[in-house]
């Protein structure tokens, strides 16, 4: 009885690959219609159940929408790093680790990410990080859009740093560590210390200076850390769910 329960989730798992190896060998591109579902099951020789099940992991995965009706059908999607933080989420929820798993991460990857940030990243990514520092700046009184020019910056270090596996990573820990999420607070005199740092990372970066990247940016990660130890460290000690972040 296991093993037939086990069967179809596995053919599943392998069509799910099959249906990507189509869209790599066909080329497809962002918003591409797929084959109908008639096509695919002739093709793939599963059934109906089967197919829609593959079809519904890779909506999921976010690499396909679904678009219902006539003339719907699977269209082909980029997908983010929303399925990537919620498997993280998860795994480190049933490890029961708290928040501090997060920051001590931050602590170790982002001070690598700036410095190969400053010697891969594009000028249209040095004009987005030049922008979120300005806009933060120029709006210290609003919280809502120092946390939202915080992530963006973070987040182009991370892709500028051009290994996509930074970028994605990146963006997972702020979605577990995002302060509105954990209750975390920041005064207007750390939100302009915190203007003034991320300007210094910037102008490391846009001076393609990776020694002065880096220094920067773990000054940086280490005043978070120590502000967070000081005023939340029953945050820190929180165990990470899946409902409390995002």
């Amino acid at each position: 009885m296991a093993r037939s329960e086990l069967r179809p989730q596995k053919t599943a798992m392998l069509v799910a690959q099959r249906i990507v190896e189509g869209i790599n060998e066909r080329g497809n591109q962002i918003g591409d219609r797929l084959p109908p579902e008639r096509v695919m099951l002739e093709e793939y020789g599963v059934g109906r159940g089967t197919l829609r099940e593959s079809l519904r992991f890779l909506e999921l995965q976010g690499v396909i929408s679904l678009k219902p009706g006539p003339g719907g059908g699977p269209i082909v999607r980029q997908p983010d790093g929303e399925a990537l933080s919620t498997a993280i989420t998860l795994l480190l929820q049933f490890e029961n680790a708290p928040f501090r798993t997060v920051v001590e991460a931050r602590t170790a990857l982002e001070p690598m990410m700036a410095r190969l940030a400053a010697e891969r990243i594009s000028d249209e990514q040095i004009a987005e990080l030049k922008h979120s520092v300005d806009h933060m700046r120029a709006n210290l009184d609003d919280t809502t859009i120092f946390v939202e020019m915080s992530r963006v910056f973070h987040d182009t270090v991370a892709r500028g740093s051009g290994n996509a596996i930074f970028g994605y990573l990146i963006h997972a820990l702020l979605d577990l560590i995002d302060g509105s999420a954990v209750g975390m607070e920041y005064s207007r005199r750390s939100r302009a210390a915190t203007c003034d740092i991320h300007e210094k990372i910037y102008l490391a970066v846009a001076d393609r200076d990776p020694v002065s990247a880096l220094a920067a940016m773990q000054e940086h990660i280490d005043a978070i850390w120590r502000y967070e130890e000081k005023h939340y460290p029953e945050v820190l000690d929180t165990p990470i769910a899946w409902g409390t972040v995002g």
